[in-house]
């Protein structure tokens, strides 16, 4: 748990998520989308413009062919009128005396202005003969954008001037009468005998203003369009960004509410304002406390004060480590607790709350006093291994010459009642020594597939005379699942021989022994012997297996040291429960595994 605390810990804020999606993002999609993007927008602003400029000629177009048609019209019905060459020029510059029209004029072939809307220019060239074959004047309507001679660009339209048929026009020649067909020329000259063209020429700057106002419009709608594909992407980009953070928030919630849950240590946390925030299923076990009923409150409304009292040294910055205490949750039972605990910061160095750590050192300590005992015994063990040998030796010869004594003495004389008293002690400590060298001598089993409800039964046949001759009653309840397990029969009836004794010495006065048996689920056996005797005082409970413990005037205090040491070797457990003048209750967990020391 060291690696847990430092000088604080510093809870990380979390990395904003959007930049790990930036950062997962490729550049080129980035810049490819940008690309596609004003793509679109030239592709869309080129082609408006196009369709713009295709609009304007069009219209302009018709509106040249509806005034030549016009003209011709006109002109067609003055000679039908036998109008003068005065009245077609008045015809003229009235149709050519409309806004945006620049001139109105009709040529010949060579370029050469037969008639036009300003008098001034008859007689003048519009175009030249090469450029008049250039543009392939015919009966169809052609346009095109030219210069004047100012620098204004004009839209020109032009074709074929005729207004009546070439063989009307020479019937009116044969009447003389060609003066009214085409007042601007005389039969015979070669402005009458040629081709003759009509040009009509409209100004552009509407156009082009217009043009551009579209184009302004344009630019700015593809501005918009841009705007918002980019909007567009980003909203894509930001969405995705929003899924990416709540699956992730989620992973990690999940990742860290099983690793929360998961610890083997208690773990309860506060927030910024104190309240309890986190409590893990080790803290419920622990402390058994319902996470649901202490979520939310403070903590010295539900934590033991000793616990609380650490809150005031971390909210000091000093971190807590491996505090061992006691804690009651319940007002009743003590825990042996060892607490950690540091306040939560982040990466700004803002208060969070405060991170608590306790493990239960319950089972700990028992495992201390265990090796403690251990210890003790084995020393005891080697001692009295080494003593036992020393003191058997005189023993028999002491225990021969008190034979000797009682048979030189009389019968019924206080000799021979000393040297009996004598003989018999010896017995009794050669008994001592003989249980201290079966406590000594390791545990070497001889193990073999046995019956335990049959091993029991048997052992009980051993003490049933003792116990009747007490007026106690003997009872076995045997399960009928009992599993057929390793064992050395002969240690395991020895351990429960001593059980039955003990039992039978606590009932004086008469009582039942009882002796259960069954399986435990897991393949073992667990075996109960309890007695309706005087039981055993409380503070007694904890040393009734160590060594030379015993509270018989008679008793060598080794019995429930062996009993323990043989089921131990086992691999076993053996626990007791006792109430005083009610009796106690020994249970034995014997496992299926293979006991230690075995030579099977």
């Amino acid at each position: 748990m060291a690696g847990l605390f430092g000088r604080e810990v510093i809870m990380q804020k979390r990395p904003k998520v959007w930049r790990k999606v930036v950062a997962n993002v490729p550049p080129w999609l980035y810049l490819g989308s940008v690309f596609i993007l004003v793509g679109i927008v030239v592709v869309m602003t080129m082609r408006n413009t196009h369709r713009e400029k295709s609009l304007t000629a069009q219209t302009l177009l018709e509106k040249g062919a509806a005034l030549i048609k016009a003209f011709e019209s006109g002109a067609r019905t003055g000679m039908g009128m036998h109008w003068r060459g005065d009245q077609f020029q008045v015809l003229l510059e009235e149709m050519a005396n409309q806004p945006g029209i620049f001139y109105l004029a009709v040529t010949g072939e060579d370029g050469l202005i037969l008639a036009d809307s300003d008098k001034g220019k008859i007689g003048s060239r519009l175009h030249g003969p090469e450029e008049m074959k250039a543009l392939a004047i015919g009966a169809k309507e052609k346009w095109r954008v030219t210069s004047l001679a100012d620098g204004r660009k004009a839209f020109e339209v032009y074709r074929d001037f005729a207004p009546l048929a070439r063989r009307d026009a020479a019937e009116y020649c044969e009447e003389e009468v060609w003066q009214y067909a085409c007042p601007w020329s005389r039969p015979g000259s070669s402005q009458g005998t040629g081709r003759q063209a009509i040009f009509i020429a409209f100004d552009v700057a509407p156009f082009d203003a217009a043009l551009a106002e579209d184009m302004h419009n344009t630019v700015i709608l593809s501005a918009i369009l841009l705007l918002l594909g980019v909007g567009g992407v980003m909203t894509l980009f930001w969405a995705q960004s929003y899924r990416f953070s709540r699956r992730q928030l989620q992973d990690t919630r999940a990742f860290a509410s099983e690793i929360i849950n998961n610890l083997p240590v208690g773990l309860i946390t506060t927030d910024s304002d104190g309240k309890l925030a986190v409590v893990n299923s080790a803290a419920e076990r622990i402390s058994g406390l319902k996470a649901a009923d202490i979520m939310g409150k403070i903590p010295e409304e539900v934590l033991p004060g000793a616990w609380c009292s650490l809150r005031d040294v971390v909210d000091k910055g000093e971190p807590v480590m491996e505090h061992e205490t006691e804690c009651s949750f319940d007002g009743e039972k003590n825990l042996p607790l060892s607490l950690s605990a540091s306040k939560i910061l982040n990466e700004e160095g803002t208060h969070l709350g405060n991170l608590f750590i306790f493990r239960d050192l319950g089972e700990v300590r028992r495992l201390q006093e265990e090796v403690r005992r251990k210890e003790k015994l084995a020393a005891l063990g080697s001692l009295a291994a080494g003593v036992a040998h020393e003191i058997r030796n005189p023993l028999s010869s002491i225990k021969g010459f008190a034979k000797y004594f009682e048979g030189q003495c009389a019968e019924g004389s206080q000799g021979r009642e000393l040297a009996a008293v004598m003989a018999q002690e010896v017995d009794r400590l050669n008994r001592v020594i003989t249980e201290l060298l079966d406590f000594a001598r390791p545990s070497d089993l001889k193990t073999r597939s046995t019956d335990v409800g049959s091993l029991i039964e048997h052992s009980l046949r051993l003490v049933r005379q003792d116990a009747e001759g007490k007026k106690i009653t003997v009872t076995f309840d045997r399960n009928a699942g009992l599993p057929v397990i390793a064992i050395d029969p002969d240690r395991l009836t020895q351990a429960l021989l001593n059980l039955y004794l003990n039992a039978i010495q606590a009932m004086e006065n008469g009582g039942t022994l009882a002796v259960r048996a069954a399986a435990d689920g897991r393949g073992g056996v667990r075996i109960e012997v309890e007695d309706s005797g005087k039981g055993i005082a409380p503070e007694s409970l904890s040393s009734i297996f160590n060594p030379y413990f015993t509270t018989k005037s008679s008793g060598t205090g080794l019995g429930l040291a062996i009993v323990q040491k043989i089921i131990e070797a086992h691999r076993g457990e053996v626990k007791v429960k006792s109430t005083p003048d009610r009796g106690t209750t020994f249970n034995i967990l014997l496992p299926v595994g293979r006991p230690e020391g075995v030579a099977s």
